[in-house]
């Protein structure tokens, strides 16, 4: 899918978003920065961080909106989140994926205030965003919560949706190895399965039973997966490649 056919309703939604956050430039300016975020979420090497995962992820902060101080400027950190990606061989899968948070944040931070955001509206939206990096929340910042229970909802998603979220990452990162890319997911998914909580905001929490089920059973999966691995390496000859 490319930016001409993302639904139109998106980049209305982006403009309402800024408005409601302060912004002042011209309509113009502001569908020119809707325009080249959709770009971004369009770039053909996205799989699973493309325009389906960005409007999963505002429509999941519209469910949980009502928990929020400010569910504009948490729509505003949604839409910049991954704003930034690189899946290439250089980015640890297993470290931060190909999501940039830091140069996504200040992406978030340079567009809107250009677009005349107030500063402290454009560096919370900045916070917001860099916060997804540790995906561990303040229960106390109700934004923060929610934005990233939001990010981690597909983990609750129905077996085939969550089957078709697990085929979207692999082909992101289909350079790596199988050994590699399968040890990297065990290692997030063990961080992941070890937290007392997956979702933090008070509606987020009906996520929780559906997101442990497909998370063991999909670790259990991979566990599997890499004994066979290993097995099949101990019983190859030495020397063999």
């Amino acid at each position: 899918m490319g930016v001409t056919d993302a639904p139109q309703w998106l980049s209305q939604a982006f403009v309402r978003s800024c408005r409601a956050a302060g912004a002042t430039a011209e309509q113009d300016e502001i569908d020119e920065v809707a325009h080249e975020l959709l770009g971004r979420w369009t770039e053909p090497e996205r799989h699973f961080h493309n325009l389906r995962h960005l409007t999963d992820v505002l429509m999941r902060v519209d469910e949980l909106a009502e928990e929020t101080h400010e569910p504009d400027l948490v729509r505003l950190a949604a839409w910049y989140h991954g704003a930034v990606f690189d899946a290439a061989e250089r980015t640890s899968y297993a470290g931060r994926g190909g999501e940039d948070e830091q140069a996504s944040a200040v992406l978030a931070r340079e567009q809107l205030t250009g677009l005349g955001v107030p500063a402290a509206s454009a560096e919370r939206v900045a916070y917001l965003v860099t916060a997804l990096r540790r995906h561990n929340p303040d229960p106390d910042d109700f934004d923060c919560a929610v934005l990233c229970d939001a990010d981690l909802a597909v983990l609750a998603a129905e077996p085939q949706r969550y089957k078709a979220y697990l085929e979207d990452v692999r082909a992101e990162y289909a350079h790596l190895p199988v050994e590699a890319f399968v040890r990297a997911r065990i290692r997030i998914l063990e961080r992941l399965t070890e937290r007392p909580r997956l979702f933090v905001s008070p509606l987020g929490a009906a996520w929780e039973e559906p997101a442990r089920q497909n998370t063991a059973a999909e670790l259990h999966r991979l566990r599997k997966e890499l004994g066979r691995i290993e097995a099949a390496a101990a019983s190859a000859p030495a020397g063999a490649d």
